[in-house]
């Protein structure tokens, strides 16, 4: 007799199926909420499909999966924890969750962390309102005045990046979580603090980072600790301001100057950390050599010319020019002008530069002499007048000057304008030349024969004459008696209709060749006193 196998029917086998299941799940007492350890067998479009070791599987959406850039994170083989949301579901699945295992995990770890004042890392995601989004394992939030010891108005450099955090608040029933990074900086702060003072003394190099900028220097943190780098110690040269040299964030190597432990104060030095260049300069700048150099800054006394690094020199107003004076140095140079000067003087204690302009050209004064030795008789035109005398352009470098005792052998005006105008053609005799006090003098009178020579002999004190009013000036009326022989009618002792060309008689009343005087009075005129007549040289 031949056996006959019967199959089981698909209801039979489901039934079968459940029997198993649930004397296995009575073994091991599988409870719903659990986080339990399974094995990721298959992948499909919308699942990931998980054996957790009880003869059945369990299924999870592949959007857990999915990492921020949209790809699935995990593959067949791989070990994961999951939760056990449901044991079985119509299709007879256990439903799994792994985002659930790994937020319960987080949390409790979370807490741990917290409990135990630690740290933990996590990567800013986003800027949100008031500060940043962080994943630590869950969505945390990091606000703005934690973000830095310092305030921060930037925050989008932080998103992408990790960092280390402490947890200043958690509530896990409302998955409220809040960091700090400025804590973490705080502390790590304190540790290079004590670590940078033990080592710090004066004399010692610090690697540092400009913290903040004003316009006396810069804040430098040395690690934990900040000091001062005043604007005078950035560099041997010239400086404005100390933006000019630095700006927050940037890197700088200084050397502390002084340390005060009382008061914590640390001063820093940059420029010492170079040679000063003031140690050779006689070597490099010795009086009377010839240097270029570039106008760095202007004041009412002279011009600063930066000549290298650290070392400037000045031109003083008066060594600009041999014979024009300059008002201001602006009428000469520019900043920013490259120009040539000589060296005058160097003064080491004072760090100080004297140069000259003016000295690149030959001495214009010093040449006078050859161009025009004494007794030269020159034509020249009057450029300019003043209460002293005239100057007289005669075609060169420097102006001559007609000195109002040089310019008549008897002075019958009160001012050289009243005789001379700019412009006036005259001829001029050179009668001396002072090239070390700048002077040019010429005279006027000294082309004419001298009229004392006349006057001595011919007409003394009450003596009587005709004359020819030739003139009027400021003081008085001049009389021609004689060719050549002028006198002077203080001003006052004649009628206000007496005017140039009227013939009139005329008394000598004082002749004085020492003091230059010859003065005269219309003929029956009432004589005043001679401290009102007098006219000077």
């Amino acid at each position: 007799m031949t056996a006959v196998r019967i199959e089981p029917t698909e209801r039979q086998m489901n039934t079968e199926f459940a029997k198993l299941f649930e004397e296995s799940a009575k073994q091991v007492k599988l409870k719903e909420g659990e986080i339990i350890t399974g094995k990721v067998v298959r992948i499909t479009r919308d699942y990931v499909v998980v054996d957790i070791g009880f003869k059945s599987e369990g299924q999870i959406s592949i959007d857990e999966f999915k990492n921020m850039k949209g790809e699935v994170s995990t593959e067949p083989g791989d070990e994961i924890s999951v939760l056990l949301e449901s044991v079985e579901n119509e299709h007879g699945m256990m439903m799994l969750s792994k985002e659930r295992a790994d937020a319960m995990r987080t949390w409790d770890h979370l807490v741990e962390v917290s409990d135990n004042n630690g740290e933990i890392e996590g990567m800013v995601v986003s800027k949100v309102k008031g500060g940043l989004s962080v994943d630590i394992g869950v969505k945390a939030f990091l606000p703005g005045s934690q973000v830095d010891l310092r305030p921060v108005r930037n925050l989008d450099k932080y998103v992408g990046n990790s960092y280390q955090f402490k947890i200043i608040k958690l509530n896990k029933r409302r998955g409220n979580v809040v960091l700090s990074r400025k804590a973490i900086l705080e502390k790590e702060r304190e540790t290079m603090r004590e670590a940078t003072i033990a080592n710090l003394a004066e004399g010692q190099v610090f690697d540092g980072i400009v913290k903040n900028v004003t316009e006396y220097g810069v804040f430098v943190d040395l690690g934990g600790i900040d000091g001062l780098l005043h604007v005078t110690d950035m560099t041997w040269g010239r400086i404005n301001h100390p933006s000019e040299m630095f700006s927050v964030g940037d890197d700088i190597r200084v050397v502390v100057l002084k340390f005060d432990q009382e008061s914590g104060k640390v001063s820093l030095g940059l420029k010492q950390l170079q040679p000063d260049p003031w140690q050779n300069v006689e070597d490099h700048y010795p009086v009377g050599s010839r240097v270029t150099g570039k106008v760095v800054s202007l004041t009412d006394y002279g011009a600063f010319i930066s000549l290298e690094d650290g070392v400037e020199g000045l031109i003083h107003i008066s060594e600009m020019s041999w014979t024009k004076k300059v008002k201001h140095p602006s009428k000469v140079l520019s900043v920013g002008d490259t120009v040539d000067a000589i060296i005058l003087d160097v003064d080491l204690d004072a760090k100080r530069i004297s140069l000259g302009l003016k000295q690149i050209e030959a001495n214009p004064w010093e040449q006078l002499e050859d161009k025009f030795p004494l007794g030269t008789k020159l034509k020249g035109t009057v450029r300019n007048i003043a209460d002293f005398g005239i100057f007289i352009d005669v075609a060169g470098e420097v102006d001559g000057l007609v000195h109002i005792s040089d310019m008549a052998w008897v002075q019958n005006f009160a001012h050289p304008s009243e005789i001379f105008n700019k412009g006036d053609e005259v001829e001029v005799i050179v009668l001396h030349i002072d090239p070390e006090n700048e002077r040019f003098s010429l005279g006027i009178k000294q082309l004419l024969d001298d009229p004392w020579d006349k006057i001595n002999g011919t007409y003394g004190e009450g003596e009587k004459s005709q004359g020819k009013v030739t003139g009027l000036s400021g003081a008085g009326a001049v009389v021609e008696i004689a060719e050549g022989v002028e006198g002077l009618i203080p001003e006052k002792q004649f009628p206000e209709s007496l005017k140039a060309g009227d013939e009139v008689n005329v008394i000598v009343r004082q002749a004085d060749p020492r003091e230059r005087k010859f003065l005269l009075s219309l003929e029956g005129a009432e004589e005043t006193p001679t401290e009102n007549t007098e006219a000077s040289e």
